[in-house]
């Protein structure tokens, strides 16, 4: 039998990624000597992601499982644990109790995001493949809470592009559509049920840059247009107000620049009297309810980090006493039981992933269930804290600056770490990147520059067409205040690495300001804008002209783009870079790396190139991480600190 070819199977071109023994030498290079490893960082935790039963009889959580985090189920107060999902070659991607015998969860391949849906029960038995489908992705629209073998799935099941409502019983693995997307054109993007499960409202793409929110009083009539808006208004359904009549709660920023807690009546199509919170400084999108006692508990927002905005009495009472038993943490309620008696409490902080607490309320009894990373001693880690300066056109920049601990002289060697997205933000509290680099002896310097989320649509709005340009200089000038006004980065041993349009910030910061850095990582970036915005996941593509406004339009914006564009300028890059790629990523084609990387290399400089062929959009996979990381901090110690 003829060998199979599988090199010509694989995603990329395979010639260029460097070999083992490459990659090996640059782990070699890191020869400092630290208290903290990188497996310490990046290794699974041994428990994470508890949830409760909705009885609170049981809690699961995600436990590593030959590498990959599975599902575990434990009695509260008992000790026998059952391992309940037996994945090898993936991470769970994410889950919950669909009732209290049976929980539900997703998982990718190779990170394809092309998400699955599978159930099983709470002892482990009867596990069903719910979507054995290729190539088709699932969300989730409503758990049903109130229907015990039931779920409201969007599946692209008919079309790669359009997303579909289906009713499917987590026990047969049987479903039925309930609604129809047919149009391309003017594709539904979003389905919003009420609280009894019903389809009630949609938000619909039109024209490309517009957005229709559309509306049925019962699910057997049609949806009927409430008003239209231009993608850059925001108009959030939450939702609906607990008569499920036409009364929303939304976040809105419709007559304003930042987005405030609205309610909206459908019919009148008017807010109802003033909004229920808002804030001067930031975007207020988060709303949340008890479902038992039906009313609203609080609003949660984010300046320097998570804030509350209580409005209910019980809810804030109970914050009241956890943060008196957990002083100096942010404490969140991840999960609670149907009758809201017991909950799962999360702490966070900037030094620690924090631990979990179950909490019964009746007996006013708080217990510690698990730290999630306890091999980490917070007082070895480094604190984050926000900061602010002036970017060359007068706008206020926001980030956060993390020193490491032991400081034995000024400036120090500093890390540039832009954020993904770009239209995302930073936010205060544990990053193991960044604890991993103030380990090692640097600065990390993190900036939410023009076009981060969550300080209004103006500053928002003013990243468009800016890659590349504004967006850039605010990273720059973040640069130069902390070189010449705080005088605490050494300008001689500066880098910049991020992932996403992170790496598109690494690749336009060596490109366009040559002599800034002295060395550069890039994390499955962005290189050419033309040809990322040719290879965008199909379901994108209803975003695709607003992506044309935010980002650039090929044939309009052929010469901006050309120039702003690292691939098409490569040779003003001078500095080492290292790219990483997973082979897979459905958001930034491996194509963006091989450009680089092919073109240095025709230039005779060589450039460190790892591929995993069994990642995406960022490595999950415990032992990629470790491999990436360990060879990140041997090439920044080669270039800053050798």
């Amino acid at each position: 039998m003829a060998k199979k070819n599988t090199k010509q199977q694989l995603p990329g071109d395979t010639s260029l990624p460097s070999s083992a023994k490459e990659l090996k030498a640059l782990i070699k290079a890191d020869k400092g000597t630290y208290k903290y490893s990188v497996e310490d960082f990046f290794k699974n935790p041994k428990k994470t992601g508890y949830q409760l039963s909705p009885d609170g009889k049981y809690f699961s959580f995600l436990a590593p499982y030959k590498k990959r985090m599975n599902i575990f189920v434990q009695k509260i107060g008992g000790k026998k644990v059952t391992q309940i999902t037996f994945e090898k070659d993936r991470n769970v991607g994410g889950y919950f109790w669909a009732n209290k015998k049976r929980l539900v969860y997703i998982k990718d391949s190779g990170g394809d995001e092309n998400f699955k849906l599978f159930a099983v029960n709470r002892n482990g038995k009867k596990a069903k493949d719910l979507t054995p489908f290729d190539k088709i992705r699932i969300e989730i629209i409503d758990s049903l809470p109130d229907y015990k073998d039931e779920l409201i799935i969007g599946m692209n099941k008919n079309s790669p592009m359009l997303f579909e409502p289906y009713r499917i019983n987590i026990k047969t693995g049987k479903y039925k559509q309930l609604a129809e997307n047919p149009n391309p054109a003017e594709p539904i993007t979003q389905w919003i049920t009420d609280h009894n499960g019903k389809l009630r409202l949609a938000i619909q793409m039109v024209d490309g840059v517009n957005q229709r929110v559309l509306y049925r009083a019962k699910e057997k009539k049609k949806f009927k247009e409430v008003f239209t808006t231009n993608f850059k208004v925001s108009f959030q359904p939450l939702f609906f107000d607990f008569d499920n009549g036409a009364v929303i709660y939304a976040s809105s920023n419709v007559g304003r620049d930042k987005s405030v807690i609205v309610k909206y009546d459908l019919k009148t199509k008017k807010e109802v009297g003033r909004p229920l919170f808002e804030h001067s400084e930031v975007d207020v999108s988060q709303l949340i309810y008890s479902k038992k006692r039906k009313v609203i508990t609080a609003a949660v927002y984010t300046t320097w980090k998570r804030q509350f905005q209580f409005f209910d009495k019980k809810r804030a009472a109970l914050q009241k006493q956890l943060e008196s038993e957990l002083p100096g943490y942010e404490i969140v309620i991840t999960s609670s039981s149907k009758d809201e008696s017991k909950y799962m409490v999360r702490t966070y902080s900037d030094r620690s992933l924090g631990a979990y607490y179950f909490y019964d309320q009746k007996k006013k009894k708080l217990k510690k269930i698990v730290e999630v990373s306890p091999w980490l001693k917070e007082a070895d880690m480094a604190g984050m804290k926000p900061i602010k300066y002036t970017a060359r056109d007068g706008v206020t920049i926001h980030g956060y600056l993390t020193l490491p601990n032991k400081i034995s002289k000024l400036p120090l060697p500093t890390i540039v770490l832009p954020h993904g997205g770009p239209w995302h933000r930073d936010d205060w509290g544990y990053h193991p990147e960044v604890q991993l680099f103030a380990n090692r002896g640097y600065a990390v310097l993190q900036v939410n520059f023009r076009g981060s989320t969550g300080y209004g649509r103006q500053f928002w709005e003013s990243s468009f067409g800016e890659w590349g340009q504004s967006m850039q200089n605010d990273i720059t000038d973040a640069v130069d205040w902390l070189v010449m006004e705080k005088e605490l980065a050494d300008p001689v041993k500066l880098a910049i690495y991020g992932g996403s349009y992170g790496g598109y910030a690494t690749l336009a910061g060596i490109t366009f300001t040559p002599n800034l850095y002295a060395c550069a990582v890039d994390y499955v970036g962005v290189s050419n804008l033309f040809t990322f915005m040719q290879t965008i996941p199909p379901y994108w593509k209803p975003y695709l002209d607003m992506l044309q406004e935010m980002v650039g339009h090929p044939e309009k914006d052929k010469e901006r783009m050309t120039a702003n564009s690292p691939a098409l300028h490569t040779d003003k890059i001078k500095v080492p870079l290292f790219v990483v790629q997973g082979a897979n990523d459905p958001r930034v084609n491996i194509d963006e790396a091989d450009q680089i990387v092919k073109s240095l290399r025709a230039r005779g400089i060589e450039v460190p190139y790892m591929v995993k062929y069994d990642e995406g959009h960022g490595f999950q996979n415990e032992e990629n991480k470790f491999e990436f990381y360990k060879a990140m901090t041997g090439f920044l110690y080669m270039h800053l600190q050798k």
